[in-house]
C-alpha cells in the first residue's frame, strides 16, 4: 500500500492555520501531479502544492478513534491528531483525563467536578490502568500495584505550568493512596499527609495571574509504606521556593495566602498583639497601586495605599475563597499534626514581624547615607513581634560591618542598599520558617521503623517563558531539561522491552537528547559554574558575567546571543528558544544576609526565633548562604559557601537519582486557556505546553516505531470479514491472521508478528479500517439489497391476492348479476316469442291462402309468356355469339402484337433506372442498417425469452416451496379430518342426548298447566310488587338527595383521610431516615469497639506477653451476679478458653411486675416415678400426649373440612350428581372417624402395656411385696386422674360421634329439599317451552343445555379440588397413624403375644392381664403431665448451656433442628427464671446470651453459615420476646394458652433493643459477606460477559487497552463467559442458606435488595468509567444478561417484594445505549431515565461511541437539548449532581414483628444437644 492510495476524493486532512493551529479539510479530487485541492469547513477551497510525498498535509483519522483514551491507539500519530482528539474529548465529552502511552495528560476544567470521591476510588480499586476510562486515581492505582506485585518503589512524576493543576492533581494522588493504604496505628498517617496539603498551600502557594492557587516550590513527598503495604510515614522535600514573592508581587498577583489568612484573623481578640490590619494595609501584599516607594505615613484603615509590604499586587482577595475560613482550616491541620497554640502563636508573630517589616520606612540622609525615624511605628513592632533590639535593627537596616585586616569599620549604607538588605532579612526570615515548618510536618510524618517500600509523589513547576525571564525562570528550565531526559530515556527504555517481550526486530529509534542543553547548563565553565566563579569576584556584576558567557558558551549549539541585546542571552531548550535577562542572576545566586542581622535574630527572645538561626546548618534546597563581615572561622564548612545554583544542581541531581531508582509515572498538565473559563479549549495555548511537557516527544517515538499492537485473537475478531472461511485455522490464530494480513498488506516492514501481538505501522489500522468499512458496506448493501427484495417481494404478492380477491368477488357479483339480466331478458323474449308467433301464424295462414289463389293464376299467364321469351332470346344468343367470336378473336391478335412491343420497351427503361438505384443503396449505411435490423429484433427477443424464462423458473421454484407447504398442510388437514371425524361420532352422541332430552321434555309437557297457574298468580304479585316498588322509588329518591349530601361530607372526610394519610407517609419517612442514621451509628460502634478490642489485644500483648487476655467486651458486656464458677468451654480455637464475672452490664434492669407470688400457684403436682426404666416413663410422657394432641389437631382440620363442605352445598346451585358426590364424601369422612377410633384404640394399648412394664418392673423389684410401691398413694392418685382423662376423652368422641350424626341428617334434609326444588324447576322449564314454537323450543333447550353443562362442569372442578384436599388429608392421617404404630410398635408386639389387655369396653381403665404366675394384675396409667412451655435449670449450669446453645453449636447440626431451636431453648430458659421471678438469673442469662452470640460472631464473621443461624436465632429469640411479652399489640395471632405463657413478673424490652442492635449489626456481616463474594463476579457476568461472543468487536487500542496495560492480571478472576452462571449459583447458594436456616421471608427481601443494589451501583459505575462499553450492541447485552437476574428472582419468588426495582439505574443506562438519540426522542430519554441522575445521563451520552462507522455518533446539540430538559427534573434535587453510585449505600434495615405458631409445651431437646441439665416443666 503506498501513501497515495489513502489521498483519494473524501479522504480528510489537516492543514496548518495560524489561530486554529490545524485545520480540518476534505479532498476535492485525488492527489496527483503534486496538487493537493481541499475545501474547508466553511465551504472554502484551496490548492497545496507539494514537492515531494512527505510533504502531503496529514492524515485525519476514521470517525471512530476520534476520542479514543490513549491517544497511542490513533491510527495516525501526529501533531494536528493528537491536538484534535484532546479537544474533543475536553470540549464534547467533558473528559479532562486522557492516556497517552504511559503519560496521564490532565487538562485544568476550571470547574469543579464529582469525579474524586469515595466511590471513584473504590470504583478504581484493583483495576489495571486501561480497565476504566482515564483518571488521577488510575495512575495512583497502577503505581499502588506495581509497589506490591513488583516490590519495587515508585514515584509519580506531576509536571505543568502554573494553573495547570499540577497540586491538586498531586493532592487527589496522595488522597488515593491515603485511602487505599489506610494505617491501622493509632497515629492515622494519612490524615496528617492530607492535612499537610492545606498548611503547604498556605504558606508555599499564591495568585498568579495564570492560576489562583499556584504553588511557588517544588515538592517531592514520600509515602512510606509497611510490609503490608499500609502507610506507615512520609517525607517531604522542597525545591527552589520563590522568595522574592515575600517582598515583590507583579500586578494582579498576591502574596502567599498566609499573609492574608493571617490578616483576615485581625478582628480576633486572639490575635490582637499581632498589630494586624486588612492585608491592603501591608507593602509585601498588595504592592502596584503607588509609583512613590515611600507609602504615606497617615494611616487609613482597610485601604491598601497605607502599607507597604501588601499593597504592590492590586489583588487582595480571589474570588470564591474565604481566607477567614481558610486559616481556621490550616489552624486546625498545624493542630492535627501536633503544633502546639503556643508555637504556633510564635510562628504568626514570625509572619506579622515580616509584615511590619516591610512597612519600616527608610530615608534618604543625603549622600551614601540613610536613616530610619525614632518614631517610626512599624520597627517598634517588628522589635516587639520578633523579640529583639529595636536601635539594633535600626542600626543594622542602616549600616554595615566592613572588615580591613584586624580592623572593623561601622558604614552607613544607601537607600536602595538599605531597602535591599530590609528585603533580604524579611526574605530569609520568610525561608527559615518555611523550612521549619517542614521540618516540623516531617517530624509528625516520620516512621518509627525502617519503611518497606515508598511511593514519591513530585509537584514541580513546568517549563516557563515569560517577557522577562529571570534566575527563577532559569533553575525551572533546568530542572524540567533533567526530568524531560529521564522521560525520554524511560520511555525509549518501555519501548525497547515491548519489542523485546514480544521478540520482533526493530531499529534503533532516533530521539531527542537534551544532553547538549544540560551540559551547557551544569558542565565545567558551563552557565552555573561561570555564575559562582562571578559570584566570587569581589566586584563581579551581571553584565561582567553575561560577556563571559558570550566568550565561553559560544562553542555550544544551544547558546545564542541576541542580536539587539548585550544584557540577555538564548538557550535552547527542548521545548523552546528561551532569552533570559541577566539583571539579578548575581544577587539571586548569592542571596545574602549581613551576619550582624542574623545575630540579632539568634538574640531574640522568642524561643522560635532563636531557634531558626541557631539550629545546625542542613542540607536543603532553600539555604541561603549568610555573609560575614569578619574573619571567618578556618573551620567554617564549605556547604555554608554554595550558591543557590550549587545547592539547586545538587538537590536536582539527588532528586534524580531518587527518581531513576523508582519506577515512575507522568502526569502532565494541560492549562486549556488563558481566561480560567470552564471547559473552554485554546489550541494555541495547548499545542505549546503539549510541545513543552514530552507529549508530542512521547508521540514520535511511539510513531517511529509500530504503535498499533493487536493480539492474534483481537485482530481476528476485528478484520475476520476481509477473509474467506478457507483462511480460517481455529487451532492457529497467528497463522490465519498472516492470511488476513497477506491479503490487505503487501509491504513487510508495515507490520510484523510478535509472540502474542501484531504491530502495525502508524496509519494501517486506517487502512485497515478503511477495507473493514468497505466490505461491511457492501455486505450491508446486499443484505438490504435481499431484504427489501424480500419486502416488496411480499408486498407485490399480498397485493396481487388481493386484487385477485377483489377481483373474484367483483366478477362473482358482475356474473351474477348478468345471469340475472340474461335469465329476465330469455323469459320476456320467450313469451314475446310465443305470442308473436300466434299472431304471426295466423295471418300467415289467411295470407297463405290469399296469395297461393292468386299466384296460381299469375304464375300460370307468367309461365306461359315466359316460354315464349325465352325461345326468341335463344335464337338470339346464338346469333350473337357468332358474331362476337369472330370480332373478339380479330381484336385479341391485333391487341397481343402490339402488347409485346411496348412491354419490351418499357421494361429495358425500367430495368436501367432499377440498376441505377440499387448501386447507390448498396453504398449507404442505412442499407447496412436495415439488413441487420432483422438480426437484432432477433437477438432482443430471445433476451427477452430468456429473462421470461428466469422469471418462470424462479416462480416454478417459488411454487415448489408452496408446494412443500400446501403438503405440510395437507397432512394437517389430514389429521384435522380425522379429529372431525371423531367431533362428528360426538355430535351423534349428542344429538342422541338431544333425542333423549327431548323425549323428557315431551313427557313434562303435561305439567305446564300447573306453571301457567302459578304464572297468573305471580302476575298478580307483579303488579301488586311493582306499586310497592313505585312507592319505594319515591324513598329512593329522597334518600339519594340525603345520601348526595352525606357523599359531599364523605369527600371531605376522604380528603382529611389523604392528608392524614400523606402526613404519615411523612412520619414514616422520617422514622425511616432516623433508623438508618441509628443502624449507621450502631454499625460504626460496633467496628470502633472490635477496634477498641484488638488495640487493648495488642496493648495487652506489649505488657504482658502471652498472659490472660480480656478484651473490652469482656469486662464491658458481660454481667456476673451469678455465683456460678467460672468454666472452661473447649472450642476449636480455644477462644473461649474462659468467662469473666457477672457484672451488670447496663442493657437495662429487669423490672418485676409483680414483687410477690404465693407459692401455692407454683405447680407442685409433678408425678414422678421411682423406677429404673426412667427412658420409659420419660417416653410415655413425652410421646403419648404428643400424638394425642397431633390427633385433635387432624381432628380440628377434619371439622374444618366438613364445614366447608356444607357451605359449598348451601352456596352452590342444586343439582342430583353434586349431591350424590357429597353423600360419598360424607361416606368416607364416616370411615375415616371409624379409623381414627381404631387409632385411638391402638394408643391405649399402647399405654395399658407401659403399664404392664412397670408393674412387671415392681414386681421384680419387691415380689408380691407390690404394695410398698403405693404406700402414699400416688398409684391410686395416678389411676383415678388416667381414669378421668380416659372418660373425658370418651365423652369427647361421643359428642363428637353425635354431631356427626347430627350433621349427617341436615345434609340429607338439604339435599332431599335440593332434589324437590330440581324437580320444580324442570317442571316449570317444561312448562314454558310447551307454550312457545318448535324453533324457539329447540334454541331455548340448547342454550339451557349449555348452561347447565358449563355449571356442572364448574361444579365438578370444586369436586375435584375437595378431592384432592381430602386426599391429603387422609395422607396425613395415614402418616400420624404410621408413627403411633411405630411408637407403639414393641408394645403391641408383647400385647398380641400376651393377648389384648382390652378384651371388654374401651372405656374400662382398668383390665386383667394373666402373668406367667397365673395371677391377675392391674395396669395402671401414668397420668398426663401439662407442661407450662419452660425448662428450669441451675445457676450454677449456666455457662455449660451457653456452651451447648451457643459456642459449641455447628451449623452442620444446627440444619438438623428446628430452625430457631436454640432461640426457643434459651426463651423457655428465660420464661422460666420469669416463673420464680429472679432479677439477677434472668439478668445473667440475657447478658451471657448477648455477649456469646457477639464473641461467636467475632470468631466467625467469616463463615456465612454459622453469621446467618445466628441471625435467625437472635430474630427468633427477639420475635419470641416480643409474643410474650403481654403487649397487646404483639398478641394479635396468639392462641389462649399462648397468652397465658406471657411473661408475668420482668419487662425486657430494653433487652429487646440490644438483640436487635446485634442483630442488625450480624445483618451487616452478611451483607459484608455477600458482597466479597459477589463483588469480583459483578464487571464480567454484566457488563463483560457475552452471549454470543465476538459481537460486539473490538476497536484499535493503545499502549493502555485492557490486555496491553503493565498492572497485575488479577482484575478477572474467572472467566466472561462463565461469570454470569456464577454469579447466578452464588445468588442460589445465598437464598438456599438463607432458607435453610429460617431466616423470616421478610429479611431476606431485604437481603437481596442490598445485594441487588450493590450488583447495581459495581456495573453502573464500572460502566460509567469505561467508554469501551458505551455502544449499542454492548447495551443490548448487558440487558440480556439482566434479564437473568430479573429470570431469577421470579425463580425464587422474589419479583414481587421489588429487589429488582435496585435494578433500575443499570437497566436504564443499557437501555440508554440501546434508544434512538435524535431530537424527537428527548422527551422520551428523559422519561425512560427516572433514576440516572443528570451527571450519569450526560455522561453516558458523552461516552458513547458508534462501534462501527455505519452509526453515527451523538450530536452534541442533543446533549445539551437533554441537559437542558433534565435540567427541570434536577432543580433542587442534591442526588441528581453525583456521577457515582454510592457503593457503600445501605438501605435501613427491618425486622417485621413474625410471631410463631410452634406451642412451647411441644418443644423437646434433641438427643444432638446434650442438654441434661435442664428440665421440662
Amino acid at each position: 500500500m503506498s501513501v497515495r492510495e489513502l489521498y483519494v476524493k473524501g479522504a480528510h486532512v489537516w492543514i496548518p492555520d495560524r489561530e486554529q493551529v490545524w485545520r480540518c479539510a476534505q479532498l476535492t479530487q485525488d492527489y496527483k501531479n503534486h496538487l493537493v485541492t481541499v475545501t474547508f469547513e466553511d465551504g472554502q477551497t484551496q490548492e497545496i502544492k507539494v514537492k515531494s510525498d512527505e510533504e502531503l498535509p496529514p492524515l485525519r483519522n476514521p470517525e471512530i478513534l476520534i476520542g479514543e483514551n490513549d491517544l497511542t491507539s490513533l491510527s495516525y500519530l501526529h501533531e494536528p491528531a493528537v491536538l484534535y482528539n484532546l479537544q474533543v474529548r475536553f470540549c464534547n465529552q467533558n473528559a479532562i483525563y486522557t492516556y497517552c502511552g504511559i503519560v496521564l495528560v490532565a487538562i485544568n476544567p476550571y470547574e469543579e467536578l464529582p469525579i474524586y470521591g469515595p466511590d471513584t476510588i473504590s470504583a478504581y480499586r484493583g483495576h489495571s490502568m486501561g480497565d476504566l476510562d482515564p483518571h488521577i486515581f488510575a495512575v495512583a492505582e497502577e503505581a499502588f500495584t506495581q509497589m506490591e506485585r513488583d516490590n519495587r518503589d515508585q514515584s509519580i512524576i506531576v509536571s505543568g505550568e502554573s494553573g495547570a493543576g499540577k497540586t491538586v492533581s498531586a493532592k487527589y494522588a496522595m488522597r488515593y493512596f491515603a485511602s487505599v493504604g489506610g494505617s491501622d496505628s493509632e497515629t492515622q498517617i494519612e490524615k496528617k499527609i492530607l492535612a499537610s496539603n492545606p498548611i503547604m498551600e498556605a504558606i508555599g502557594n499564591a495568585k498568579t495571574t495564570r492560576n489562583d492557587n499556584s504553588s511557588r516550590f517544588g515538592k517531592y513527598i514520600e509515602l512510606d509504606f509497611t510490609r503490608s503495604y499500609s502507610i506507615m510515614g512520609a517525607n517531604m522535600r522542597t525545591y527552589l521556593l520563590e522568595k522574592s514573592r515575600v517582598v515583590f508581587q507583579a500586578p494582579e498577583e498576591r502574596n502567599y495566602h498566609i499573609f492574608y489568612q493571617l490578616c483576615s484573623a485581625a478582628s480576633d481578640k486572639k490575635y490582637s498583639h499581632l498589630r494586624l490590619g486588612p492585608p491592603e494595609t501591608f507593602h509585601y501584599m498588595n504592592q502596584g497601586l503607588q509609583e512613590d516607594p515611600t507609602p504615606p505615613r497617615r494611616s487609613r484603615p482597610g485601604h491598601q495605599d497605607n502599607f507597604h509590604y501588601l499593597n504592590q499586587g492590586s489583588s487582595p482577595s480571589i474570588e470564591g475563597v474565604d481566607d477567614g475560613a481558610d486559616f481556621i482550616e490550616t489552624c486546625k491541620a498545624l493542630s492535627l499534626l501536633g503544633i502546639s497554640e503556643a508555637t504556633q502563636n510564635q510562628m504568626f508573630r514570625i509572619l506579622a514581624g515580616i509584615l511590619h517589616l516591610g512597612n519600616i520606612v527608610i530615608q534618604d540622609n543625603g549622600g551614601d547615607a540613610s536613616t530610619i525615624d525614632k518614631g517610626d511605628e512599624s520597627l517598634a513592632i517588628v522589635a516587639e513581634l520578633l523579640g529583639i533590639s529595636a536601635s539594633e535593627l535600626k542600626m543594622w537596616l542602616c549600616h554595615r560591618k566592613i572588615t580591613s585586616g584586624r580592623e572593623v569599620f561601622t558604614k552607613p549604607v544607601t537607600l536602595s542598599e538599605a531597602t535591599f538588605s530590609r528585603d533580604a532579612l524579611a526574605k530569609h526570615i520568610y525561608a527559615k520558617l518555611f523550612d521549619w515548618i517542614v521540618k516540623e510536618i516531617n517530624k509528625c510524618f516520620a516512621a518509627p521503623t525502617k519503611p518497606f517500600r515508598f511511593i514519591g509523589v513530585l509537584d514541580i513547576y513546568g517549563f516557563e517563558t515569560f517577557e522577562i525571564n529571570s534566575f527563577e525562570q532559569f533553575c525551572i528550565n533546568y530542572a524540567n531539561e533533567k526530568l524531560q531526559q529521564q522521560f525520554n530515556q524511560h520511555v525509549f527504555k518501555l519501548e525497547q522491552e515491548e519489542y523485546v517481550k514480544e521478540q520482533i526486530e526493530w531499529e534503533f529509534i532516533n530521539f531527542y537528547d537534551n544532553q547538549p542543553c544540560i551540559d551547557l547548563i551544569e558542565s565545567k565553565l558551563g552557565i552555573l559554574d561561570l555564575l559562582d566563579e562571578e559570584c566570587r569576584m569581589p566586584k563581579g556584576s551581571d553584565q561582567s558575567w553575561v560577556e563571559k558567557l558570550y566568550d565561553k558558551c559560544k562553542k555550544w549549539d544551544h547558546f545564542s546571543k541576541p542580536r539587539l541585546s548585550n544584557t540577555s542571552f538564548l538557550i535552547a531548550h527542548f521545548a523552546d528558544k528561551v532569552g533570559y535577562e541577566c539583571a539579578g542572576f548575581l544577587e539571586k545566586n548569592r542571596d545574602t544576609v549581613s551576619e550582624e542581622q542574623i545575630n540579632l535574630l539568634k538574640s531574640s527572645q522568642i524561643s522560635l526565633v532563636h531557634a531558626l538561626f541557631t539550629e545546625k546548618a542542613q542540607v536543603a534546597p532553600t539555604k541561603v548562604k549568610v555573609l560575614p563581615t569578619g574573619p571567618s572561622p578556618a573551620h567554617s564548612s564549605k556547604q555554608m559557601r554554595k550558591s543557590v545554583g550549587s545547592q539547586f544542581r545538587d538537590s536536582l541531581n539527588l532528586l534524580m537519582l531518587t527518581l531513576n531508582s523508582t519506577t515512575p509515572h507522568y502526569v502532565r498538565c494541560i492549562k486549556p486557556n488563558d481566561d480560567k473559563m470552564a471547559f473552554t479549549f485554546d489550541p494555541t495555548r495547548a499545542i505549546q505546553q503539549l510541545r513543552a511537557c514530552g507529549v508530542l516527544e512521547t508521540v514520535r517515538i511511539s510513531a517511529a516505531g509500530y504503535p498499533s499492537r493487536w493480539t492474534y485473537h483481537e485482530f481476528f475478531c476485528r478484520y475476520r470479514v476481509l477473509c474467506t472461511s478457507r483462511d480460517i485455522v481455529r487451532n492457529d490464530m497467528r497463522l490465519t491472521c498472516e492470511k488476513i494480513i497477506a491479503n490487505m498488506i503487501t509491504d513487510e516492514d508495515k507490520f510484523k508478528f510478535g509472540r502474542t501481538k501484531i504491530f502495525f505501522r502508524a496509519g494501517q489500522v486506517a487502512y485497515m479500517e478503511k477495507l473493514r468499512a468497505d466490505r461491511l458496506s457492501a455486505c450491508g448493501i446486499m443484505i438490504q439489497k435481499n431484504v427489501r427484495m424480500y419486502i416488496h417481494r411480499n408486498r407485490f404478492r399480498r397485493m396481487r391476492n388481493s386484487a385477485i380477491v377483489i377481483q373474484k368477488y367483483a366478477r362473482g357479483m358482475a356474473s351474477r348479476r348478468l345471469a340475472h339480466h340474461m335469465r329476465q331478458t330469455a323469459a320476456a323474449i320467450k313469451i314475446q316469442a310465443c305470442v308473436r308467433g300466434w299472431v304471426k301464424r295466423v295471418q300467415y295462414r289467411r295470407l297463405v291462402y290469399t296469395i297461393t289463389r292468386l299466384q296460381a293464376h299469375a304464375r300460370g299467364c307468367w309461365a306461359r309468356q315466359k316460354y315464349q321469351h325465352m325461345r326468341r332470346d335463344r335464337a338470339a344468343i346464338v346469333i350473337q355469339k357468332n358474331v362476337r367470336q369472330w370480332l373478339t378473336r380479330r381484336r385479341y391478335l391485333r391487341a397481343m402484337r402490339g402488347f409485346v412491343i411496348v412491354q419490351g420497351l418499357v421494361r429495358c427503361f425500367l430495368a436501367r433506372r432499377q440498376l441505377k438505384k440499387l448501386k447507390i443503396e448498396a453504398k449507404s449505411i442505412e442499407h447496412q442498417k436495415k439488413l441487420n435490423k432483422g438480426l437484432e429484433n432477433k437477438i432482443i427477443s430471445l433476451q427477452q425469452k430468456l429473462t421470461e424464462m428466469k422469471n418462470e423458473n424462479s416462480f416454478i421454484s417459488s411454487y415448489k416451496e408452496e408446494i412443500t407447504v400446501l403438503k405440510t398442510r395437507v397432512t394437517d388437514l389430514k389429521g384435522v379430518e380425522k379429529q372431525l371425524k371423531a367431533s362428528n361420532n360426538q355430535v351423534s352422541e349428542l344429538e342422541a342426548r338431544i333425542a333423549e332430552l327431548t323425549k323428557e321434555l315431551e313427557m313434562e309437557r303435561g305439567e305446564k298447566m300447573d306453571v301457567l297457574t302459578q304464572k297468573e298468580r305471580a302476575d298478580k304479585e307483579n303488579r301488586e310488587l311493582i306499586e310497592k316498588l313505585n312507592e319505594e322509588n319515591v324513598r329512593l329518591t329522597k334518600e339519594l338527595s340525603d345520601a348526595q349530601k352525606e357523599e359531599t361530607k364523605r369527600e371531605s372526610e376522604e380528603y382529611l383521610r389523604r392528608k392524614f394519610e400523606a402526613e404519615k407517609q411523612q412520619l414514616i419517612l422520617e422514622n425511616t431516615d432516623e433508623k438508618s442514621g441509628y443502624q449507621r451509628l450502631l454499625k460504626e460502634f460496633n467496628r470502633l469497639e472490635q477496634k477498641n478490642e484488638h488495640l487493648e489485644e495488642e496493648l495487652a500483648k506489649f505488657k504482658g506477653g502471652n498472659a490472660h487476655k480480656r478484651t473490652a467486651s469482656n469486662v464491658s458486656n458481660l454481667s456476673g451476679a451469678s455465683d456460678a464458677p467460672t468454666e472452661l468451654v473447649h472450642d476449636d480455637a480455644s477462644e473461649f478458653s474462659s468467662f469473666p464475672g457477672d457484672d451488670d452490664i447496663g442493657y437495662g434492669s429487669v423490672r418485676s411486675r409483680s414483687s410477690e407470688m404465693s407459692d401455692s400457684n407454683r405447680n407442685l403436682d409433678n408425678i414422678e416415678w421411682s423406677s429404673q426404666k426412667t427412658g420409659d416413663t420419660s417416653e410415655i410422657k413425652i410421646q403419648v400426649p404428643q400424638k394425642l394432641q397431633e390427633l385433635e389437631m387432624e381432628n380440628a382440620k377434619l371439622k374444618d373440612d366438613l364445614n366447608r363442605l356444607r357451605k359449598s352445598i348451601a352456596d352452590s346451585e342444586p343439582q342430583n350428581n353434586r349431591v350424590q358426590e357429597f353423600m360419598r364424601q360424607f361416606e368416607a369422612l364416616q370411615d375415616e372417624l371409624e379409623r381414627r377410633r381404631e387409632e385411638c384404640i391402638q394408643l391405649r394399648t399402647v399405654l395399658a402395656n407401659r403399664a404392664h412394664d412397670l408393674r412387671s418392673v415392681t414386681q421384680t423389684s419387691y415380689g408380691k411385696d407390690v404394695d410398698i410401691v403405693n404406700e402414699d398413694g400416688e398409684l391410686v392418685l395416678a389411676y383415678q386422674t388416667q381414669k378421668q382423662v380416659n372418660r373425658q376423652l370418651e365423652d369427647e368422641l361421643k359428642k363428637e360421634k353425635q354431631r356427626l350424626h347430627e350433621t349427617e341428617t341436615d345434609y340429607k334434609g338439604e339435599l332431599e329439599r335440593l332434589r324437590r326444588d330440581n324437580e320444580r324447576q324442570q317442571k316449570l322449564l317444561a312448562q314454558n317451552l310447551c307454550k312457545s314454537d318448535a324453533t324457539n323450543s329447540e334454541t331455548l333447550l340448547q342454550s339451557e343445555i349449555m348452561r347447565l353443562t358449563s355449571e356442572n362442569l364448574n361444579l365438578q372442578g370444586q369436586v375435584d379440588n375437595l378431592t384432592e384436599q381430602l386426599k391429603k388429608y387422609k395422607r396425613s392421617l395415614r402418616a400420624y397413624a404410621k408413627k403411633l404404630k411405630e411408637a407403639g410398635g414393641s408394645s403391641s408386639k408383647r400385647s398380641s403375644a400376651q393377648g389384648s389387655p382390652y378384651g371388654g369396653d374401651p372405656t374400662d381403665m382398668l383390665d386383667v392381664n394373666t402373668t406367667n404366675e397365673g395371677e391377675v394384675l392391674p395396669i395402671i396409667r401414668k397420668k398426663e403431665r401439662e407442661y407450662m412451655g419452660m425448662f428450669e435449670y441451675d445457676r450454677r449450669e449456666e455457662m455449660q448451656i451457653i456452651r451447648v446453645l451457643v459456642y459449641e453449636l455447628k451449623p452442620r447440626v444446627a440444619v438438623t433442628l428446628l430452625p430457631g431451636l436454640p432461640a426457643y431453648i434459651l426463651f423457655m430458659c428465660i420464661r422460666h427464671t420469669d416463673h420464680i421471678n429472679d432479677d439477677e438469673k434472668v439478668r445473667s442469662l440475657l447478658n451471657n446470651i448477648v455477649n456469646g452470640v457477639k464473641r461467636v460472631i467475632k470468631k466467625r464473621h467469616e463463615d456465612l453459615d454459622s453469621t446467618v443461624l445466628w441471625l435467625s436465632n437472635v430474630l427468633r429469640l427477639l420475635h419470641n420476646l416480643k409474643q410474650y411479652s403481654g403487649d397487646k399489640a404483639f398478641q394479635a395471632e396468639n392462641t389462649v394458652k399462648q397468652n397465658e405463657q406471657s411473661l408475668k413478673n420482668f419487662d425486657l424490652s430494653e433487652y429487646r433493643q440490644v438483640l436487635s442492635d446485634i442483630a442488625v449489626w450480624i445483618y451487616n456481616g452478611v451483607i459484608k459477606l455477600m458482597e466479597e463474594k459477589v463483588q469480583p463476579l459483578i464487571v464480567p457476568s454484566i457488563l463483560e460477559h457475552e452471549a454470543i461472543a465476538g459481537l460486539s468487536g473490538n476497536k484499535p487500542g493503545g499502549m493502555r487497552g485492557r490486555t496491553g496495560s503493565v498492572a497485575r492480571e488479577l482484575e478477572s478472576p474467572v472467566e466472561p463467559q462463565k461469570a454470569l452462571d456464577l454469579l447466578l449459583k452464588e445468588m442460589t447458594q445465598f437464598y438456599r442458606t438463607l432458607a435453610m436456616f429460617g431466616t423470616d421471608p421478610e429479611l431476606i427481601t431485604q437481603v437481596f435488595r442490598q445485594i441487588f443494589y450493590f450488583i447495581c451501583a459495581g456495573s453502573l459505575n464500572n460502566l460509567l468509567l469505561r467508554k469501551d462499553m458505551c455502544h449499542w450492541s454492548k447495551g443490548m447485552q448487558i440487558r440480556y444478561n439482566l434479564s437473568h437476574l430479573e429470570q431469577w428472582t421470579r425463580d425464587m419468588r422474589l419479583h414481587e417484594s421489588g429487589v429488582t426495582d435496585t435494578l433500575a439505574p443499570i437497566i436504564q443506562a443499557a437501555q440508554l445505549l440501546q434508544a434512538r438519540k435524535s431530537d424527537d426522542d428527548v422527551h422520551s430519554i428523559c422519561d425512560m431515565c427516572d433514576k440516572l441522575s443528570v451527571s450519569q445521563i450526560i455522561k453516558i451520552l458523552n461516552l458513547y461511541t458508534p462501534a462501527d462507522e455505519f452509526e453515527d455518533r451523538v450530536p452534541i446539540s442533543f446533549i445539551h437539548k437533554i441537559q437542558a430538559k433534565l435540567q427541570e427534573r434536577a432543580e433542587g434535587e442534591q442526588a441528581q449532581a453525583t456521577l457515582l453510585m454510592n457503593t457503600k449505600f445501605a438501605f435501613p434495615v427491618r425486622f417485621p414483628f413474625n410471631p410463631s405458631s410452634i406451642h412451647l409445651e411441644d418443644i423437646e431437646l434433641p438427643d444432638a444437644l446434650p442438654l441434661t441439665m435442664l428440665k421440662k416443666v
